[in-house]
């Protein structure tokens, strides 16, 4: 049976009840008052054709019931079948439509904002989603244009010599790299954007000494000093991408520095934060920065694929962590992601120095 069905199958039997209960009262006071006042003979026949009438009066109540019933519980289900109609003609063309319940604050206007808010939240995904596969789709294509284009003129010179064929193949060889860090990056920010299913002890301190450890040569070749303050930070979760959190972090500060700039990594119970030296970066632009492929200058030939702080923003909301991004007096900028005290699992009284691979722990103001 349908709801409205059995609302109306609920209203006729409780208008039928009071009207039953009525007529029952009504009848019981007409027996009473006629036993009273005619002579037993005249009373049981008028008594007679009383309880007819009163049967009667009993048939139409109820079909008034099932009336009633049928055009209250319609009227009731009307906001429900309007969402019913939203819901089966939305499509990803369509998600600009709402609800948009009129009246008062009651149980059907409350489930039509919660659809609202739902169909909110899937119109700016699905436009997240569109925008990110077209920016896949173009950073995807420039590698293979490149390669495409090495082949067909290496193929079209009829006077080609070793030499510019070893020359085609390391453009070949380096579109081919890059289209590689391309799909790592999608895979881990994929990854990253999913429910976390592995929790387990970590320590902030130790990802980061192994990010500067591991950045040290790229960052000697650019000239960019690593200083590293680090305080044991245990927490819980993934392992492999709180390590790729950190690493993002250190790696987008040294890449997108200046010559002869720094970049400081500093741990704390239930933070992480890393401060860079760099152009000048406008507040305005600080905000887009997490967005996948998003670089504030858009080189395609430039360092990284631009979805290094995307993947520090999935990672961080899948541990339900806080990532903040602000611009640094001078040029840089100053990223921090907090963990709660759901994920960590320390305290400050608990936090020791861990020492860098250099042997120093240089000293941090006070915290922002």
């Amino acid at each position: 049976m349908s709801i409205r069905l059995r609302l109306t199958a609920l209203y006729t039997l409780l208008f039928g009840a009071c009207g039953a209960v009525l007529l029952a009262i009504g009848a019981w006071l007409v027996h009473r008052h006629v036993e009273r006042t005619l002579p037993p003979g005249f009373a049981d026949a008028a008594l007679s054709r009383l309880d007819a009438q009163f049967a009667i009066a009993l048939g139409g109540t109820l079909l008034v019931a099932v009336a009633l019933g049928y055009l209250v519980a319609d009227r009731a289900l009307a906001p429900l079948r309007h969402v019913t109609t939203l819901a089966q003609h939305m499509t990803q063309e369509r998600m600009d439509e709402r609800i948009a319940m009129q009246g008062p604050h009651d149980e059907l206007r409350e489930l039509a904002d919660t659809v609202d808010g739902m169909l909110e939240r899937l119109s700016g995904a699905f436009e997240g989603q569109r925008r990110f596969v077209a920016n896949a789709s173009h950073e995807l294509r420039t590698p293979l244009t490149i390669i495409r284009a090495e082949v067909e003129v290496a193929l079209a010179d009829p006077d080609a010599d070793v030499a510019d064929m070893r020359r085609m193949g390391e453009h070949v060889l380096e579109a081919a790299d890059r289209t590689q860090v391309l799909l790592d990056s999608l895979m881990v920010l994929a990854r990253s954007q999913q429910a976390v299913l592995r929790s387990e002890p970590l320590d902030l301190a130790v990802a980061g000494r192994t990010a500067a450890e591991t950045t040290a040569a790229e960052a000697a070749v650019r000239g960019v000093a690593v200083e590293t303050d680090l305080h044991g930070a245990p927490l819980t979760g993934d392992p492999a991408l709180i390590e790729r959190l950190v690493a993002n972090l250190v790696e987008n500060g040294v890449r997108h520095n200046v010559m002869g700039g720094r970049v400081r990594i500093t741990t704390r119970p239930g933070f992480v934060r890393v401060e860079n030296t760099g152009p000048v970066i406008r507040p305005e632009d600080v905000r887009r920065l997490a967005e996948p492929f998003e670089r504030l200058q858009r080189d395609s030939s430039g360092p990284g694929a631009g979805l290094g702080l995307s993947i520090v923003r999935a990672v961080a909301d899948a541990h339900g962590a806080r990532l903040q991004l602000e611009p640094r007096a001078g040029g840089g900028l100053v990223v921090e992601v907090t963990f709660d005290h759901m994920t960590s699992v320390t305290t400050a009284a608990r936090a020791e120095p861990v020492r860098s691979s250099h042997g120093r722990t240089p000293s941090l103001g006070a915290r922002r």
